[in-house]
């Protein structure tokens, strides 16, 4: 396969940016979109230029870390045939011979530029840093394997857990909302008994964190679910928002 490349290029969070076009020949189909990167990346370093910065580590759909827009869709997922995948699990097939296929980092405020396509998304640590943990004892697994817990419950705590704050739902959002990210890490604890004592103060210490990060709000548009490669629900946010309103009428105020 031959393609162009239409790729974001960003020195850092201060220095503008543009779409740099770069031929590429030769790309197996059956490559991964990640390896199609390094194959730019060493025909770049062969010919002496810089390559592409991008972020990566399992390449296998865990992590997360592998966030690009590709042809304006998060992950890639522009296909009927690729759905909820990441995009180190996008494959070069689904692509045709001579395509242009533009690559950009995930847009938002709250995720600047560090490099060409990585953005940086410790603002998600500093919202779960805020609330994201329970401080009651469970004892050893066995222990906390004793307590019993509905399965409608266990399993929509296993559910949410399954988010991997990969920041589509971000960079997906016209509001760049990170209210599903926050959704599903406000409902995986707070479902569970384990999590039941600091519910509602969970709540609101998280959801103000988003929002003193620069996140926008929510106005139930969707496109953060049709990208999540993990399919976490919008049901998620309606949790969280009755939460959070159960928190404001009790009084509950955001620790400082």
């Amino acid at each position: 396969m031959n393609l162009t490349l239409r790729i974001w290029r960003q020195k850092n969070a201060q220095t503008p940016g543009q779409l740099v076009t770069y031929q590429l020949e030769d790309v197996s189909p059956d490559s991964s979109f990640l390896e199609m990167l390094d194959l730019l990346n060493e025909k770049l370093i062969l010919q002496g230029d810089e390559p592409v910065a991008f972020d990566h580590d399992c390449r296998e759909g865990i992590c997360g870390m592998c966030g690009l827009m590709v042809n304006g869709v998060a992950h890639g997922q522009d296909r009927e045939d690729v759905k909820a995948i990441t995009v180190c699990q996008l494959h070069m097939r689904h692509f045709h011979d001579g395509e242009t296929i533009t690559i950009e980092p995930w847009r938002a405020q709250a995720f600047p530029v560090l490099k060409d396509l990585i953005v940086d998304r410790s603002a998600f640590d500093r919202i779960i840093q805020a609330g994201g943990f329970i401080s009651v004892g469970t004892g050893s697994a066995p222990d906390a394997n004793a307590i019993p817990v509905p399965k409608t419950k266990a399993d929509m705590s296993m559910d949410a857990a399954a988010c991997i704050g990969c920041g589509a739902c971000v960079a997906a959002c016209p509001n760049a909302s990170a209210m599903l990210f926050t959704a599903a890490k406000v409902t995986h604890l707070g479902t569970l008994p384990q999590g039941e004592t600091e519910r509602y103060q969970r709540v609101v210490d998280m959801v103000t964190a988003m929002d003193q990060e620069g996140f926008g709000g929510c106005t139930n548009i969707g496109e953060c679910e049709a990208v999540c490669p993990k399919e976490i629900s919008l049901d998620f946010i309606a949790l969280m928002n009755r939460d959070l309103i159960k928190a404001t009428l009790q009084g509950v105020k955001a620790k400082k």
